[in-house]
């Protein structure tokens, strides 16, 4: 408490009306690692308060995902801790059975969130060893209020796709069609028709191809690079749970050729369709750069029959026109950029040793939820919603030993005190 009462001394602003001093750690982000966080630390008897930009929780799910999304991995893969999925969900959730997963797991552990609350700065006072994190509160209309929080612990739940990552391409402003990030996707039916370029071959890039064919566009896919097509699911078996299984027994390497093996054997060669596949296995390029492998649900089949065109990359646009690097030109109505999303961290973590400049802790995984001076991570593994649970458990048995801690320190001062006063009343 001292060291509160040295932090209020050295700053000026400390008594403005709008503060408070938060007893438990502070959550940014209310996402599925911020809700996995809170209720993990809930179990603990640890109080936490979460912090959310938007209106409602999940708003990467609800407002910049495509109708048609549904998870990538089965749900025992993707539930959150202390509470499964109902047993009458699919093996592959969709958007709206994950969401309304997310809210009933929110109001079970009676997590409320504070929402329009956007996270401004936050850094750590050495001097009186509490993090002090500053917001802007939108309210009514336009209105905008500032707020502070002082805190001693402080969980970053922002997560890996914070922002749309919009890429600079010679000549784009001067398209004069309709161009939107994938976030902004909701369904093909208003591109039917249409000739659209999908700028990207990821899991995202894949799947809007494929609606937009099923909502009778013409689309062609950009892909510049190399990327891994694997069978979803391998002779009525999940894919991943496959993988997963395999690598209890034996090493990743092997794992990988095998995956290899059984992907041509169930797609064939993927190369003779424009999409070559990269030197490093799947699992291995995941693990080391985060490349998640595309999970096939049906666009591979769409390529084959002609009805997605594969391109190689972009060289300029022009005016409803496309030149690609081979020199093709290609007439486009639209343009849907599938250029991924990136960690907004570094914009208000005022941090350099535990976060890199691109908004990952520095630490590989499984190192990376806990940095110095009560700073941690949730979902930032790259690893899906079951990196976040595990971080999410780790940081909460952690924060719970130091919250156990401090409370029976404070009982027996309480108690020192006391029997101290009684002392003193006997002269």
């Amino acid at each position: 408490m001292e060291n509160l009462f040295r932090l209020v001394d050295q700053d000026q602003d400390f008594f403005q009306p709008k503060w408070t001093l938060v007893n438990g750690p502070i959550i940014v982000g209310a996402g599925p690692s911020g809700l996995a966080a809170a209720a993990c630390l809930k179990e603990q008897g640890v109080p936490s308060v979460v912090l959310e930009r938007a209106d409602c929780i999940a708003s990467l799910w609800q407002k910049r995902t495509y109708d048609r999304l549904k998870l990538h991995l089965p749900k025992q893969f993707c539930q959150l801790p202390k509470l499964p999925f109902p047993e009458d969900y699919p093996e592959y959730p969709t958007k709206r059975q994950f969401i309304q997963y997310l809210e009933s797991y929110a109001k079970h552990f009676d997590i409320n969130p504070k929402f329009n609350e956007c996270v401004q700065s936050a850094r750590y006072d050495e001097t009186s060893g509490f993090w002090k994190v500053k917001t802007v509160v939108t309210t009514s209309g336009s209105n905008k209020t500032e707020f502070e929080y002082i805190c001693r612990w402080l969980i970053v739940a922002t997560g890996e796709n914070a922002e749309s990552v919009m890429p600079d391409i010679e000549g784009l402003s001067e398209f004069g069609g309709e161009v939107i990030h994938a976030c902004n996707y909701k369904s093909g039916e208003k591109f039917k028709g249409k000739k659209v370029l999908v700028v990207g071959c990821g899991n995202s890039g894949m799947e809007v191809s494929l609606d937009l064919c099923n909502h009778d566009a013409s689309p062609s896919m950009v892909v510049r690079s190399s990327v891994h097509v694997l069978p979803r699911e391998i002779l009525g078996k999940s894919t991943f749970e496959l993988a997963v299984s395999m690598m209890k027994w034996l090493p990743l390497w092997l794992v990988d050729k095998l995956m290899l093996i059984l992907a041509w054997l169930v797609l064939g060669n993927t190369e003779k369709y424009g999409l070559k596949r990269p030197s490093t296995g799947p699992l291995e390029l995941k693990n080391t750069k985060g490349k998640t492998p595309v999970l096939d649900i049906g666009a591979l089949e769409k390529i084959r029959s002609g009805h997605i065109h594969v391109v190689p990359g972009i060289k300029r646009f022009s005016g409803g026109q496309v030149e690609l690097v081979n020199g093709e030109k290609l007439d486009i109505d639209s343009v849907v950029l599938a250029t991924g999303y990136r960690s907004n961290v570094p914009s208000w973590l005022q941090e350099g040793e535990f976060f890199a400049e691109n908004g990952y802790p520095k630490a590989a995984f499984p190192h990376g939820w806990k940095g110095k001076a009560g700073l941690y991570a949730a979902g930032f593994t790259r690893r899906g919603l079951s990196g976040a649970t595990s971080d999410a458990m780790r940081i909460a048995q952690d924060i719970g030993n130091a919250w156990k801690e401090e409370n029976k320190q404070l009982k027996k001062r309480t108690i020192a005190r006391h029997r101290r006063c009684i002392s003193l009343s006997q002269f």
